[in-house]
Formats: structure tokens, sequence, C-alpha cells
């Protein structure tokens, strides 16, 4: 598949003033595509070619960019190419899940370079913020101190109104009541010293998928990210679309049958919550289904069945997606196995064929390119995309 047709950012503009703009526009574009001399970037970008020569040197001396080798052409000068430098910006990803959390760092290209991760039965406030607080001090005694000078903040990302999950998690009501007090901004600022992106785990997770995943090949389209409660994303135009209340892909309330017809909500149908509760009705220790590495194998019995009914009740919430918005495509990913995953994938496209979908155009459905890291990996692109990219949302997603 070709995408340079969904690649395009244009619109530099050549006035006095606006720099920034223009460098986050050559930033974006080189994100989105790679190495590019200046001539290729001014011809997008409709900038002049000095302008954007001057941007380039200026991006380079700020250790944001790296020079490769000149190219020869058939005629005139050999071009230089331009590419982002890994090194040139990090940033801290706090994920907060129902079983676990993470931080991560991540680098300019979209890489992991450390990762540290606690379980636990349920997240309580304590809990959170106390590995916050003890899991930043060991990244940063184990950073070198060329990194932690570019440190450009920390980027959170986590159920939102999570006081009203205790039920689904088996917590108790009354410690769960403490999150309602709880503000993630104000306690990463006061540990971390450092500027704060607040955004829903599952936004994040589809964040992470559309900037360095297989998302940036097509312009619309639906994100299922199936953890311990399934939830997810859109992406309208090329850009992660949050909603009035930031919690657009919500899906989990989404109507749906099971297996005998009885009308359910997705939620209780394709996370990996259902998936705890067979195995530990059947004496098993569900923990083990966050254990590094994952390993699923060995309970067929349990995995199976729900993989199958997690992939009727996909098919079915996809359509009810693309009925409203015509979607070219629906990205499937989650906290699973890489083989779990594939199967998933395999029985939903299966039973998608079995739809009636007189009216409608089949999505493609496709695998996400991310994993289980989405969601740390999208909280620490958002400090990124904020002071370094062009994104729509950006202004929702700052909350520093």
């Amino acid at each position: 598949m070709t995408v340079d047709h969904v690649r395009k950012l244009s619109g530099g503009i050549n006035q006095t003033g606006v720099r920034a703009y223009n460098e986050r526009l050559l930033l974006s574009i080189l994100q989105r595509n790679g190495a590019l001399p200046g001539s290729d970037l001014a011809r997008r970008t409709g900038l002049s070619p000095q302008t954007a020569s001057v941007i380039l040197r200026k991006l380079d001396h700020d250790g944001l960019l790296r020079k490769g080798e000149p190219v020869k052409g058939k005629v005139g000068k050999p071009s230089v190419p331009y590419a982002l430098n890994a090194d040139g910006v990090y940033s801290i990803g706090l994920k907060v899940g129902r079983r676990s959390a993470d931080l991560v760092v991540l680098d300019l290209l979209g890489r992991v370079r450390q990762q540290i991760r606690e379980t636990y039965d349920y997240p309580l406030p304590e809990t959170v913020f106390g590995f916050l607080r003890s899991g930043y001090a060991s990244l940063i005694d184990d950073m070198p101190q060329e990194m932690r000078s570019r440190l450009c903040g920390i980027g959170v990302a986590a159920p939102f109104e999570l006081w009203n999950w205790h039920e689904l998690i088996g917590a108790p009501a009354a410690d769960f009541a403490a999150w309602r007090d709880a503000d993630f901004v104000a306690e990463a600022a006061e540990i971390t010293g450092l500027p704060v992106h607040m955004v829903n785990d599952a936004t994040a997770a589809c964040r992470a998928e559309h900037i360095f995943g297989i998302g940036r090949e097509f312009r619309d389209y639906v994100y299922f990210f199936v953890g311990a409660f399934i939830g997810g994303g859109i992406v309208l135009d090329h850009a992660v679309f949050e909603g009035n209340q930031r919690n657009a892909g919500a899906f989990g309330p989404l109507p749906v049958a099971d297996i005998n017809g009885v009308e359910r909500q997705l939620i209780a149908l394709a996370s990996i919550s259902t998936l705890e509760q067979s195995l530990a009705k059947a004496g098993e220790d569900p923990r083990q289904l966050w254990q590094r590495p994952q390993d699923w194998s060995h309970w067929p019995a349990h995995v199976e069945p729900w993989l199958d009914q997690a992939a009727q009740a996909l098919a079915t919430a996809m359509i009810a997606c693309c009925s409203i918005i015509d979607f070219e495509a629906v990205v499937i990913d989650g906290a699973l196995p890489a083989a779990v995953r594939q199967r998933l994938i395999e029985l939903t496209r299966k039973y998608l064929a079995k739809k009636d979908m007189r009216g409608l155009i089949a999505p493609v459905i496709v695998e996400g390119h991310i994993g289980g890291n989405a969601r740390g990996i999208g909280a620490a692109a958002g400090p990124i995309i904020s002071q370094l990219m062009l994104d729509r949302s950006a202004a929702m997603f700052d909350h520093g």
C-alpha cells in the first residue's frame, strides 16, 4: 500500500515571527516520512529554500536533527538528507492500568530507552504515586546527565474516573473513593518537576499507534485496545479525535450480543478481565496473565472461548462504528501475546465477513504494531508533540 497520499503536511508560512510553527512543521514531516533533503522539505511545505535551510540549520544546531550522507543526483550538487535525532529529546510516560503501572523513557523516534513496571491487584493513589516517586528516582539515577538535560516532560495515561471502576476490578469502594480527590497533574509535577500532560489511557494507546505504528497509513480509522478493560480511540483526517470531554473512543459501553444472543456491553465480552474471571473460577491464578514475557499457551480451554466471544463482539461493534463514520480501517491491539492478538484478528475478520453489511463498506482490519506498551508510549509522546510537533488536538492534550 502506498502511503504518500496520507503523509502530506503543508502550509509553511514565510513571515517574520512564525518560525516556531515552521520548525514544528518540518519536524512533523520528518517524523511521518523519515529522512528528507532540504529541497524536498521546502517543496512539501511551500517554504522558500532559504527559509527551510535556515530552520534546518537551527534544528541541527539544537540537536534535534542529524545529517545523512550526501546523495548525488543526476544534476546539481549532492543533496543532504535530514532526519530526526533519536537523542534530540526524551520524555517520560506513566501508564496507570487496572493491573499494573509502567514508567517508560521515550526518545524522539518513539523507542523505549528505559522501563520500570509494577503489578498490583488494583490501583490505589498511594500505590501509584509511590511507584512514580521511587520509579522516577531510579530512572534518573540510571540516566546520563546529557539525557537528563533533554527531558521535556512527563505524560500520564490513566482511565478517567478511576473511582467508578472498583466493582469491575473487585476493589473496595471505600478505598477507590480516594481517587476523587487525587490530582495526577499536581502529584506528577511535584515528584518530577517536569511539565505534565494528562490523557485517557486508551486514547494514549491510539496516539502511540497513530504516531509510531501502522496508524500513519490510514486517514480515518477506529482503534481498539484490548486491555484489562477494552477501550480505544478514533482518528479522523490524520488526527486523533478526543471529543468534547476528551473521552472519544470509550467503546466499553457499546451494546453487543453475546454468543447466546443476549445483549451485553462490549466491556463484558472483549476485556481481559473476563478471561481473568474464567481462570479464577477454574482455580487458576489470573495474575499469570500479566507476567512478562506473556505466555497464554497453557490455557487453551479458557483462551479460545474468550477469543471467540471477543471477536464476535468486536465485529458487531465495528459495524456500529462504521455505520456512523465511513472508517477505512479498524486497528486492533492490546496487552496480549502476539499469537493471541493475531488469533483475535483472524476470528474478528471471520465474523465480520458473516455480518449483513448492506449499505456499508467493510473496513480493513489490521494488527496494531505497538503492543502492550502502547499506553505508556502514547503518554510519553504527549510532551514531545506539545513542544515539537504539529497536532490539532495538542491544545486539549496539554495540561502542563
